[in-house]
């Protein structure tokens, strides 16, 4: 529900690198001296070195290509040892869920000059997430919810784990787990290669979702989604540490009931007996970080913390690594992320005493996490001290002396975001702002030198329009926002306004980048065809404003935040220039959700409103993003209710246009079902269109994605006609 859907116009683009243990499919490969990266260029595998670009070919396509066969192995992703002896090459991809991370692994050794396929035996793109043991004789995979060891050199393949299945899931997660915590990569290697840490998930007391199929064949089937609906128990989640000679498994003795708690983090430390973890109480507001010892089970708590509303998941600040540990001082400390003091800060924290250290100091949040340069003492992330719409690169010293140094370009003023090698020598740059097209280039850090530049030069966007904009409602809240006016804007004539709206806790929708403002689901053009533009972040949005004003949404989520939205309306309403007669308010997801809440409790502002893949009944989604934000609906039901749009649809006045995908595993295909009871019901008539099968993002099958945006800009234009009068 959190993910803001316009798959087809454009993607917020995340820069991400590659982590040591769990594995990930995107951002640069560096090489472990962060002097150089690899990529799969033209069929081969090649190396870069910094700051020279000299390319040298690390694996040919004779190289990729297995003993008898005329083609070389298709790349879709690789892992290549710090040796560069042997690569591991991820081909024939598979989507679990809305991730394609299973598929076929090849093993490529260079020295033997062999190219074989791993799992031979198991069925075809069935492996999941295969990692070369530490002393490069192994490798591990998931295939079908259970652990495999395959020998290297025999090829000898030994099962693990034996009781997988679809509601036991060994090394690999659940539907809650990746779709909330970013939960995919299950099992770690011990330092020594005897051994390997993995979760195993038990969602057997959680019960399918049916979603049924009417069209892929004459009769129709149910396609089940095991999914735990807020105020049902999570899954079960254990650790597990097998030994690889024998098989059998040592379970972690970690406190507290299996079913009451989450694990979204574990690694092992610097030490061959001893994994860290980080466990969060179910409700979300006590994180407990425990080293366990693997020989006896027992468990040694080292930190915690508590926060009234939630404590924020690691992804929020590094979705790279969601799931690992920053590693300090050979491992007698590691990097920590809190907002305990009012504002996201890094600390660091000793692993056997638990002392921290604050790094970050000051009235400012950091916002994402990009190297530690440990040998000359700096932590490296973004933050934006002075403007919540943008975002900087920026250092601090490791042993928490001193202020953050800003090291982005002081006179580029927007949004900087960095792919930064892991000793931050060197980095791959993009910035832009909403009046320039974005740039890349690499540079060396700290100084930010130029060492490659990009291939175009940063231009002003011809017929740029875009504004930012600071609302502030009655209630004393100050919005940021952006606006778009249209052209051959005349004051004395009065225009349509159309809002876009997000506004949950998930992501936030103002941003200083090109081409981040308008409207994203038109297929005309607004600008030239007589509309305002606008969209503003309120209260509860993950912006960089301090905890207090993310948080203030608690409990409250579908009501904080949809006053606020329509509260600036109202102050917008005032402008001259706004025709309160055509105001139309749209999102996707959460965006969809606000969209309804506001068309029925604000009627006399909101006159045309389209809602996509709504979450019109609050008590429909998923546990853990739930209960994080809204408590448990055993405790306080009623904020359920007066969140859910379903409760409200007698306020209906204006026109309604509601888009569902029925194959929507995210947010049910029954929220509109149950929305449409309520409104006929009350007999309040709206438009609708349902997309067969179609998840979240509505994009299957061919023609959709036109057909969506063609449906949502006829809507407009015959219930919401652009033009000045």
């Amino acid at each position: 529900m959190k993910r803001i859907q316009f798959l087809f116009l454009f993607s917020l683009v995340i820069m991400i690198g590659v982590t040591s243990n769990a594995q990930s499919s995107k951002g640069i490969k560096w090489t472990k001296d962060g002097l150089g990266y690899y990529a799969s260029e033209n069929g081969e595998i090649v190396k870069y070195h910094l700051p020279s670009f000299e390319k040298n070919v690390i694996a040919t396509k004779a190289a990729l290509t297995q003993e008898g066969k005329t083609n070389s192995i298709a790349i879709r992703n690789f892992f290549i040892t710090d040796d560069e002896k042997k690569i591991l090459v991820y081909t024939n991809s598979k989507k679990v869920w809305r991730y394609d991370t299973r598929g076929d692994y090849y093993l490529v050794d260079l020295e033997a000059k062999t190219c074989k396929q791993l799992g031979q035996n198991l069925p075809a793109s069935s492996l999941m997430f295969a990692k070369l043991s530490p002393d490069g004789k192994k490798v591990a995979y998931v295939s079908a919810h259970n652990i495999y060891v395959e020998d290297i050199v025999t090829s000898s393949i030994k099962q693990l784990t034996k009781d997988g299945s679809t509601k036991l899931i060994n090394g690999t997660f659940d539907w809650a787990y990746e779709e909330e915590f970013g939960c995919r990569d299950g099992f770690r290697w011990s330092p020594d290669s005897k051994c390997i840490a993995y979760w195993q998930i038990d969602a057997n007391n959680i019960r399918n979702f049916l979603m049924i199929n009417n069209t892929d064949s004459i009769y129709s089937f149910t396609v089940p989604v095991e999914y735990p609906k807020v105020g049902e128990d999570p899954s079960s989640c254990k650790i597990g540490v097998v030994d690889i000679s024998n098989a059998k498994t040592k379970w972690m003795d970690v406190p507290g009931s299996a079913v009451q708690h989450y694990i979204p983090r574990m690694e092992w430390s610097n030490l061959n007996n001893e994994l860290i973890i980080q466990q969060l109480d179910r409700k979300q507001q006590e994180s407990k970080i425990m080293l366990l010892n693997t020989k006896n089970g027992v468990a040694k708590l080292i930190f915690q913390e508590k926060d009234t509303a939630w404590i924020d998941i690691k992804s929020r600040w590094n979705k790279d690594n969601p799931m690992g540990w920053e590693w300090l001082n050979n491992g007698t400390s590691f990097l920590w992320v809190s907002e305990k003091d009012g504002w996201r800060h890094i600390y660091i924290i000793g692993t056997q005493d638990g002392s921290e250290t604050l790094i970050t100091k000051g009235n400012y949040d950091m916002i994402g996490l990009e190297a530690i340069d440990e040998k000359n003492g700096f932590v490296y992330f973004t933050a934006s001290p002075n403007s919540a719409v943008q975002e900087y690169l920026y250092r601090c010293k490791l042993d928490g002396s001193g202020t953050a140094e800003l090291v982005s370009a002081a006179a580029q003023k927007g949004t900087h975001r960095y792919e930064t090698s892991p000793n931050a020598s060197f980095a791959k740059h993009s910035f832009s702002n909403s009046s320039t097209m974005p740039i890349e280039e690499w540079v060396s850090l700290p100084n930010n030198n130029v060492i490659k530049a990009s291939s175009k030069k940063a231009i002003a966007a011809k017929d740029n329009s875009t504004e930012f904009i600071q609302i502030t409602t009655e209630d004393g809240v100050t919005m940021d926002g952006w606006r778009v006016l249209p052209a051959n804007f005349d004051s004395t004539k009065k225009y349509p306004v159309v809002f876009y709206v997000y506004t949950e806790p998930g992501a936030t929708t103002v941003h200083d980048t090109y081409g981040s403002a308008g409207f994203p689901f038109y297929t005309g053009d607004m600008y030239n065809e007589g509309y305002i533009q606008i969209s503003l972040d309120g209260r509860g949005t993950p912006a960089p404003k301090g905890a207090a004003w993310r948080k203030s949404i608690y409990r409250k989520v579908g009501i904080l935040n949809v006053r606020d939205q329509a509260m600036a309306a109202k102050k917008i309403l005032e402008w001259k220039y706004v025709d309160k007669d055509r105001v139309l308010v749209s999102g996707w997801s959460g965006g969809g959700s606000t969209t309804l809440n506001l068309m029925f409790q604000y009627p006399e502002i909101y006159k045309t409103g389209i809602a996509v893949a709504p979450v019109a009944n609050r008590l429909t989604y998923d546990n853990i993003y739930e209960e994080r934000y809204m408590g448990l609906p055993q405790e306080n039901r009623e904020d359920y209710i007066k969140a859910s749009a379903i409760n409200y649809t007698k306020g209906l006045k204006g026109n309604l246009l509601v888009i569902h995908g029925t194959g929507d595993d995210n947010v049910h295909y029954q929220n509109t079902e149950m929305l449409i009871n309520e409104l006929v019901k009350n007999n309040k008539q709206f438009s609708m269109m349902s997309y067969p099968n179609r998840t979240h993002s509505i994009s299957e099958g061919k023609g959709t994605s036109l057909h969506l945006m063609t449906l949502i800009t006829n809507y407009i234009k015959q219930s919401c006609p652009g033009g000045g009068r």
